[in-house]
């Protein structure tokens, strides 16, 4: 199974790909084959369910107004936050759901929208939509399972096995990082030019470096957005924004209370591209999934950092970061998971960690090794690492983790750079104890609010 690194790096909108952005598609695919088999002018009703961690959690993460969006033909990678707000609020105010744009049926949250705690067999994170006709009698079914990172698979592909990602036969396939080290060597290319040999089986190279370059650009803008952007995020804790103050501070020159700054100018810059990304997408802003919603501010933060800071960085290392991050992405989806609900945020800020240590030193000239070397270093800091959002929202801890992770994945790089590629614990091993970890954790610590710092604010 090989994934595209513009399957991984999609542009959409927070708060979170498996629970926004998954169910957002799921509403959207069902709206399309209701009209395509005919059958959306007999729908005069929606019912909505929400299994599982969607259940939990969903309502703080967006994911009944999500679905609503999508069932109105919206999709997350072109959807417009603002514009979605309102149409979603008129549904809300009115109780008519416009079914793909076009076709107004009745909606009542309170009587359409079920949460259902138990979780389906084959994911935490699934939903099932019907459509009823005038006498209540169901129209057409689905379930749809949230996989991670924004992919979405129905209940019969569910059944299969298979995670959202087409199949397709690429030029030098890797099921492991091993694999990977050993093409690297026998072709004597870097990990960034066998994932853009690899891209060729989707698309032109140039098309690939064009995609690569325009999810450079969306990181940039969300970035751009988070330091403009003052005020409270919304869902109740009352969090206030804190980028732009901190832009203010580094852009004033002054010292941050009680930092060294000749010692800290750099980290302070990586923390603030982490935050200002994932207050974005706290926000419902568009960001883009790296490699899901809830840690998209690493990639982008460590990838700013190099820019920022390498004399002579350039669009070509843009593309190199990127491709190198991907390969080491679709190895921790293929072999474990990098889905909060499934093994914690291990597989979501952990995966992202590695990821970008990966970037960064492909970027900073490694070696393949020191490349995995990096990778395996930034996931084995993250292993055991739960997903117990405050309030079931994308905002404490989960906004300063990114920021930390960001730093993480820069040391990470620094001290594979500093050997010689040889380590005890290898990318694979690491990848299994992610995956063996998360089976063992219980379902409190992954994506439910219902254990660790979410009771715990409860508490207090």
């Amino acid at each position: 199974m090989a994934i595209s690194a513009l399957d991984l790096f999609k542009i959409g909108v927070g708060p979170s790909s498996s629970h926004t952005m998954g169910p957002m598609l799921a509403g959207a695919l069902f709206a399309e084959r209701l009209a395509g088999s005919g059958a959306l002018e007999r729908v005069d009703g929606v019912r909505i369910e929400l299994f599982g961690s969607l259940a939990a959690t969903g309502i703080g993460h967006a994911t009944d107004r999500a679905v609503v969006a999508g069932l109105m033909g919206m999709r997350p990678d072109t959807v417009d936050p603002d514009a979605m707000a309102d149409c979603v609020a008129a549904v809300a105010d009115d109780g008519v759901l416009p079914l793909c744009g076009t076709c107004p049926v009745g909606f009542s949250w309170g009587r359409d929208l079920r949460l259902v705690r138990e979780a389906l067999p084959h994911h935490p994170n699934a939903l099932r939509i019907v459509a009823l006709d005038r006498a209540g009698r169901a129209v057409d079914d689905e379930v749809y399972y949230s996989v991670g990172g924004g992919f979405v698979v129905d209940a019969e592909h569910a059944e299969s096995g298979a995670t959202g990602v087409t199949e397709v036969r690429v030029d030098l396939p890797f099921d492991s990082g091993e694999e990977l080290l050993r093409i690297c060597d026998l072709e004597g290319l870097s990990i960034a030019q066998i994932m853009g040999r690899n891209e060729l089986a989707w698309r032109p190279d140039a098309q690939t470096r064009d995609g690569l370059l325009a999810v450079w650009e969306a990181m940039r803008s969300s970035v751009a957005r988070g330091i403009r952007s003052d005020g409270v995020l919304p869902g109740g804790l009352r969090v206030r924004r804190r980028a732009p103050e901190l832009h203010r501070h580094l852009n004033s020159r002054r010292t941050l209370p009680n930092l060294i700054t000749q010692t800290f100018s750099a980290m302070d810059w990586v923390n603030l591209y982490a935050l200002a990304v994932n207050e974005e997408n706290a926000a419902g802003g568009r960001v883009v999934t790296a490699p899901t919603n809830g840690a998209a501010g690493i990639i982008p933060a460590v990838l700013h950092y190099f820019m920022d800071f390498q004399r002579g960085a350039g669009d070509d290392d843009v593309v190199d970061f990127l491709l190198t991050a991907a390969a080491v992405g679709s190895l921790l989806k293929r072999n474990a998971s990098i889905s909060g609900a499934e093994v914690g945020c291990q597989g979501e800020v952990g995966s992202a960690c590695a990821m970008a240590a990966a970037g960064l030193t492909q970027v900073l000239g490694g070696t393949p090794g020191q490349v995995e070397n990096a990778a395996e270093i930034g996931l084995e800091h993250n292993l055991g690492l739960t997903c117990d959002p405050v309030a079931g929202l994308v905002q404490v801890p989960c906004i300063e983790r990114n920021a930390m992770a960001a730093v993480k994945a820069i040391n990470a790089a620094q001290l594979a750079l500093g050997g010689d590629g040889r380590h005890h614990i290898t990318l694979d091993q690491a990848i299994r104890t992610m995956r063996d970890t998360g089976r063992d954790m219980l379902s409190k610590y992954k994506e439910t609010s219902e254990g660790g710092l979410a009771v715990a604010f409860i508490e207090c």
